[in-house]
């Protein structure tokens, strides 16, 4: 006899929700760095609890369980909305930009003046995540767009909003100081007004999506069938995402962005078994509010003495597997890209290398001149000659030009190895910080440096190098499926694994008592202070991999060409596939080692490489790396001089020029499907 799992109903889902969360919220107002207990506590409630444990209650442990209650079924809400409307198993208020798009808000407002107030935060917070969701809505193609499109676009608008954010803080601390701890997602600085001011706001959300819950029922059936059945499949899509904005600005006004608690609720219940949204939609928030408060609890617990862990990077290190769970189950889609299609333009490839050249020569020496000291431009070929003035000499020989020389190595190395990841795959969407190699050796690095500070410099090279092979190994493993990798597959786990190493080394970092300085520099990706010791290491990276690469030209033709011409030439497909791949991962880490995670390189230089000189290797990757060194360079000397002698770091300013190109080729992938 075959048997059948039984699962729970929606009552005895709701009844475990709520005796769940009552469990939770008395552990998290009991736990605490005081005597206060269980025992006060219960005091407090028959109201015999004394003075000073009824001040540890009210004024610290209440205020911050409220706000973690109102967030959590706030965003818990929001992603069953989102899931729902737009029919997407990853769509979330993270996923698709909306808190993104609410922190780059408030943000904005705190700079100019305009948040005041509870309310008028609240209101920023929705106005930028309406924004964000309008514009990840426009990128993935409309209605029209697939649905891993849609998170894909989200993810990219998320990633520059996130970068914007982080500028706009470097560049206004003063007015951003507050905003700027309150953005990481914690329930440190929860404030009850704000809470209880959030309350009828959740109140509203979750019953408009009460209300919508029978058509969100039949919209689960198809577009089709919806509107056979009089739905006003628009209406109703429209309505569910602008309640699950405001819902996301409650959350976002409360404690700040949060990420991943709006993809694992639902998704909780609905493994429990529960589909209709009557019962869906008050499951969620119960079991929303439930996992930030035990992720709150948990990062107090894990960081007693020690700096508290914000309660949103627990939930990402946890909420990270769940997307790369989900992002495998993705179906195949045969319409997604197959080929890194070359561009129109063909222009001639000697004269473009050289002229490639000297326009990064042009840039080293605009680099070398500009900065808070003033380099006269006639004055350089001496300084560099070792003559001229001694302040001058030692500014330009012993400061900038090693470090526009560590920029310059590392954009190329990350180019190259984008081009390689590009050109394997077939897939023009992937780059290696896409694919989470970045990330992963950015926690290697870092590991490295908080757990093991006595060790030294030279490891963290071969640290990065575990951190990107590992990160790799499981983005490439969990893509796998039936012996083939689906190439929006492989992207969205990537995207899933960037997510875990990310959330793994903010953990880290924000739990650590030594080098934390040293662990954030692989974070935000700088060359800040970066001398002839790491100029070293590139120059070791590249003598390495260079001749790997001239030998792996014409291997990398033949991969180009699909499956199964490289095997009726005789060519070892899978052997040379990791070996390819193993070069990029190398070239790669050694780059990560040094300068941190810099997004996007590997993806903007090879695609516009492509568009210049066409897809074979020996023409597209020289010229590739000439496009990253220029890229690096240039975000050294913008993030050096802008605010002069504070810094901007040349990872976020690279991140600003590249994100945008993925959207714009996101776009492009939207129309053509």
């Amino acid at each position: 006899m075959t048997a059948h799992r039984v699962r729970p109903g929606p009552v005895a889902v709701l009844l475990g929700g709520a005796a769940a969360l009552l469990l939770v919220t008395a552990a998290h107002l009991s736990y605490g760095r005081s005597d206060v207990g269980p025992g006060e506590l219960l005091g407090l409630l028959g109201g015999a609890a004394d003075a000073d444990a009824r001040s540890v209650l009210l004024g610290g442990r209440l205020p911050r369980t409220l706000a973690g209650l109102v967030s959590g079924a706030a965003l818990a809400t929001a992603g069953c909305l989102l899931q729902s409307s737009v029919r997407n198993a990853l769509a979330s208020p993270d996923t698709l930009g909306v808190t993104a798009g609410g922190y780059l808000a408030v943000t904005v407002g705190a700079i100019t003046g305009l948040s005041t107030g509870d309310l008028p935060r609240g209101a920023l917070a929705f106005t930028g995540g309406l924004l964000a969701a309008a514009l990840v809505h426009a990128v993935a193609g409309g209605a029209r767009g697939r649905p891993a499109h849609l998170v894909l676009a989200g993810m990219s608008v998320m990633l520059a909003l996130s970068s914007a954010t982080a500028v706009l803080v470097v560049l206004f601390q003063e007015e951003t100081g507050a905003v700027f701890f309150w953005g990481h997602g914690s329930l440190v600085v929860a404030d009850s007004g704000r809470s209880l001011a959030a309350v009828p706001l959740l109140a509203a959300g979750l019953l408009g999506g009460l209300l919508l819950a029978r058509s969100l029922d039949i919209l689960g059936t198809g577009d089709e069938t919806a509107r056979g059945l009089g739905v006003n499949v628009g209406r109703v899509r429209l309505t569910a995402v602008v309640l699950s904005v405001l819902l996301t600005a409650c959350a976002v006004s409360v404690t700040g962005p949060i990420g991943f608690v709006g993809l694992a609720a639902p998704h909780l219940v609905r493994l429990a078994g529960v589909r209709r949204h009557a019962a869906l939609l008050p499951g969620a928030a119960l079991w929303g509010a439930t996992l930030l408060l035990a992720a709150d609890l948990l990062a107090r617990v894990t960081s007693p003495t020690g700096n508290e862990v914000p309660a949103g990077v627990v939930t990402a290190l946890f909420g990270a597997p769940l997307f790369l769970w989900l992002a495998r189950r993705l179906p195949s889609d045969p319409a997604s890209p197959g080929t890194a299609v070359p561009g129109r333009r063909r222009y001639p490839y000697g004269p473009l290398l050289a002229g490639g050249a000297v326009a990064v020569c042009a840039l080293l020496a605009a680099g070398l001149v500009l900065g808070d000291i003033g380099v006269p431009v006639g004055e350089l070929p001496r300084l560099l000659l070792g003559g001229g003035d001694a302040l001058l000499r030692g500014v330009v020989l012993d400061y900038r030009l090693p470090r526009l020389l560590v920029a310059a190595v590392a954009g190329a190395l990350l180019a190259v190895a984008g081009g390689i990841v590009q050109t394997v795959s077939r897939n023009p969407l992937a780059d290696l910080t896409v694919m989470g190699v970045s990330g992963g050796a950015g926690f290697g690095a870092a590991l490295v440096l908080v757990a093991l500070p006595s060790v030294p410099y030279g490891a963290l090279p071969f640290a990065a190098l575990l951190g990107g092979a590992a990160a790799f190994a499981l983005t490439y493993g969990l893509s796998l499926r039936r012996g083939s990798v689906a190439p929006e597959r492989l992207v969205l786990v990537g995207i899933g694994t960037f997510a875990l190493t990310t959330a793994a080394t903010n953990y880290l970092v924000t739990g650590a008592r030594f080098q934390v300085a040293q662990a954030l520099t692989w974070l935000s990706g700088s060359t800040y202070a970066r001398d002839t010791t790491d100029l070293s290491v590139l120059a070791v990276a590249s003598a390495v991999g260079l001749p790997l690469l001239l030998l792996a030209f014409r291997r990398l033709d033949l991969l180009a060409l699909g499956e199964d011409t490289p095997r009726t030439l005789g060519l070892p497909l899978e052997r040379t596939r990791l070996a390819v791949l193993g070069l990029a991962v190398a070239l790669a880490a050694g780059a990560v080692a040094v300068v941190g995670t810099v997004a996007f390189v590997g993806l903007v230089a090879p695609h516009a490489a492509r568009m210049l000189v066409g897809s074979r290797a020996h023409r597209l990757l020289p010229v590739a790396g000439l496009l990253g060194a220029a890229l690096m360079i240039t975000a050294d000397t913008v993030g050096r001089t802008v605010i002069a002698p504070a810094e901007i770091p040349s990872g976020l300013l690279a991140a600003l020029i590249g994100t945008p190109y993925f959207v714009w080729q996101l776009r492009r992938g939207g129309r053509a499907g």
